[in-house]
């Protein structure tokens, strides 16, 4: 039996273990470049896809995020992904779900990504922020303008940052195109061109068993319940409406995006809007695969809206003045003049948000509560005016799009393409 311990024993080794160091490892403490675990962003990634992992990639760049959760519906995807991980960061402390709704109810999770298809960024964003989450959301913002519109008044009701997709602001080069139309060097403004690629034009998505690991009705959330298709959710969602509106939204509003970071002109009141679209005569795709879209303002400045073939400058952005143009791609400027490329800036010239690293500037905001260089306004407009150019060429007829009210002039079927109704029990 062990002797009773006496005060003057406790005592000494009470004093003897206060002279020992204790060994705390630096990253606890956040020396050695590390970041203390209570200055660091815990982060959840939802959809794991090129998006997601590219997500992943970004934020693996910086110290003070700590991406705690990922998840997708695809069971052996968030598994193999998260493995992934694991080894190429070395940390464990990621783990991976097939419902999102589990990393929403964690504490510890400050900020999430969504890159699931669109017919779920609208949810996902808005009970994101309601569980008190900031967001970086993938374009387009919704899949349609309700959604849109819904996302906004809950990022500026909760007191959220919401950072879209629209990696395009956070370059040097569309950036710099965008001054220049902005700033009169281009002369009077009179033409802004966009064109992107329209798709792979898919005649048959065949019918097939839901894989064993795929959760497919959360899969859908609020999307119609319909029957699985071969490699639906990989890549074939992009050219069914009930989960995108197509590249004419989902690639349109990058570019979108850009012209009217140049020429936020197009904004201020109503656009007359007509166009025609491409749509596969037979088969299952039912979005459009090539279209020719015109936009004009009430002053005569014209939005033309093309996909890359249909085209008369090519892809990207061009602004026209007339004094000049500039034409912006992902990694090529060019203008003529082409002494404008050698432009610089006034000092009482309008200068545009400056931010080289979208995911960065994300992180930045969350600490700073900024609004970011992709703020959801910005990028609600660009997503409703590529579903207005869709809508138009879906008519057939000229519409009057007023961006106040954001609905149509005196069309009733046309303004009830703004919106459709969620599947039970999703709302926005």
């Amino acid at each position: 039996m062990k002797q009773p311990l006496s005060r003057r024993t406790f005592m000494a080794a009470a004093a003897s273990a206060l002279a020992m160091p204790t060994l705390i490892p630096a990253r606890a403490l956040g020396r050695d470049g590390a970041v203390a675990p209570s200055n660091r962003i815990g982060v959840g990634v939802i959809g794991l896809g090129d998006r997601g992992n590219y997500h992943l990639s970004a934020l693996s760049a910086f110290k003070e995020a700590q991406v705690l959760a990922m998840c997708d519906v695809r069971g052996a995807q968030a598994a193999k992904v998260c493995r992934g991980f694991h080894e190429k960061s070395g940390s464990k402390d990621c783990v991976a779900t097939q419902d999102f709704r589990e990393i929403l109810a964690r504490p510890d999770i400050d900020a999430v990504t969504v890159a699931a298809p669109e017919n779920w960024h609208a949810v996902m964003s808005v009970e994101a922020m309601k569980a008190g989450k900031d967001v970086y959301c993938e374009k387009a913002l919704s899949l349609t303008v309700a959604e849109g519109r819904a996302i906004c008044e809950t990022t500026r009701r909760t007191g959220r940052v919401l950072q879209a997709g629209t990696q395009q602001r956070s370059d040097s080069r569309f950036r710099f195109a965008c001054e220049l139309a902005r700033n009169g060097y281009l002369g009077t403004l009179h033409t802004v061109t966009a064109a992107v690629p329209s798709g792979k034009r898919l005649l048959r998505i065949p019918l097939a068993p839901v894989p064993a690991d795929v959760n497919y009705d959360l899969w859908l959330g609020p999307a119609p319940y319909k029957p699985y298709r071969e490699n639906l959710c990989a890549f074939n969602w992009y050219f069914l409406t009930d989960y995108c509106a197509g590249w004419i939204q989902s690639w349109g509003v990058h570019h979108l995006d850009s012209a009217l970071w140049g020429a936020p002109q197009l904004m201020a009141s109503t656009l007359e809007v007509e166009g025609t679209a491409e749509f596969l005569p037979e088969g299952d795709a039912d979005v459009s695969f090539g279209w020719k879209v015109n936009m004009t303002t009430p002053e005569g400045l014209r939005l033309r809206f093309f996909d890359d073939a249909s085209s008369p400058v090519g892809h990207g952005v061009r602004f026209e003045g007339d004094k000049g143009w500039v034409h912006v791609t992902r990694g090529d400027i060019r203008a003529e003049p082409a002494r404008l490329l050698d432009v610089t800036l006034r000092p009482d010239d309008e200068r545009l948000y400056l931010s080289n690293n979208h995911m960065e500037n994300f992180l930045q905001c969350i600490r700073s509560r900024r609004d970011p260089v992709a703020p959801v306004e910005a990028c609600h407009a660009a997503t409703s005016i590529s579903l207005v150019a869709d809508i138009a060429s879906r008519t057939g007829r000229r519409l009057v799009w007023d961006w106040s009210k954001e609905r149509f002039a005196n069309d009733d079927p046309a303004n009830r393409m703004l919106q459709r109704t969620l599947r039970t029990p999703w709302h926005v």
